[in-house]
């Protein structure tokens, strides 16, 4: 069995997109992932599962479909690919508070990633590795328009970002 950390892109704890953490919990369990945990209204699980990457995503994503009614992207890691994302940070530790993580559902076309990375961000940083976004905001993720829907629209490619704190915390959820 292998830990995953699944990310739900864009769900609220009331409205459109809502998705009950508890609610969540119990329909994994009954589609055959173990050991579910969730952590914050922000739409992260860990649970162990047999299946590769792909169907985590895909089994994830019809069950809230089927079970709560709400139609969001999937995005699995595994626990050894959240540490390789963690480790591979490129911005200094003092600068947690401002870094973010925007997971890609797959590695962008590689002409729409040089494209991306050609980009002025100024005063942000933004570093495209693989299948993850590194970003170092100048001041709050909120003041920037460099975003998550931003990533999505330049890259064509599903993407959900977190914080250092929550990213390093579903690390070690998913130990």
């Amino acid at each position: 069995m292998k830990n995953y950390v699944i990310f739900l892109r864009g769900i609220t704890p009331t409205g459109r997109n809502r998705v009950p953490m508890a609610e969540l919990r119990a329909a994994l369990a009954r589609s055959g992932l173990q050991e579910v945990k969730t952590y914050i209204q922000s739409g992260n699980v860990a649970a162990k599962s047999v299946l590769d990457r792909s169907s985590v995503q895909s089994l994830v994503h019809e069950v809230i479909a089927r079970e709560i009614g709400a139609d969001v992207a999937v995005i699995a890691r595994t626990h050894a690919q959240l540490r390789r994302v963690m480790e591979g940070n490129p911005f200094p530790s003092s600068a947690a508070s401002r870094t973010y993580f925007s997971l890609l559902e797959a590695p962008p076309d590689a002409r729409l990633a040089e494209d991306l990375s050609r980009f002025d961000f100024s005063p942000d940083s933004v570093w495209v590795v693989n299948d993850t976004i590194y970003t170092l905001y100048a001041t709050k993720h909120s003041d920037s328009k460099f975003n998550n829907n931003f990533f999505e629209r330049k890259l064509k490619v599903a993407s959900t970002t977190r914080n250092f704190n929550t990213l390093s915390r579903c690390v070690e959820l998913s130990a």
